[in-house]
């Protein structure tokens, strides 16, 4: 999925960009506690703040 291809649900716009949540955030293996996780990315857009797309950014601490 390119960010050209993308087409807002909610409001039709074609404006889309990306952010990550990391930090406390980050998301982990349920059976493990002590790991950092992985930051996730969103690709959402710019207009309405409708997401369009939720990634794991490092599927290595899995």
């Amino acid at each position: 999925m390119t960010q050209q291809e993308l087409v807002c649900k909610s409001c039709g716009s074609e404006s889309f960009t990306k952010g990550e949540m990391s930090g406390y955030a980050n998301i982990r293996p349920i059976d493990k506690i002590f790991t950092n996780g992985s930051p996730v990315i969103f690709t959402f857009c710019k207009n309405c703040g409708e997401v369009a797309s939720i990634k794991i950014k490092n599927t290595k601490k899995f």
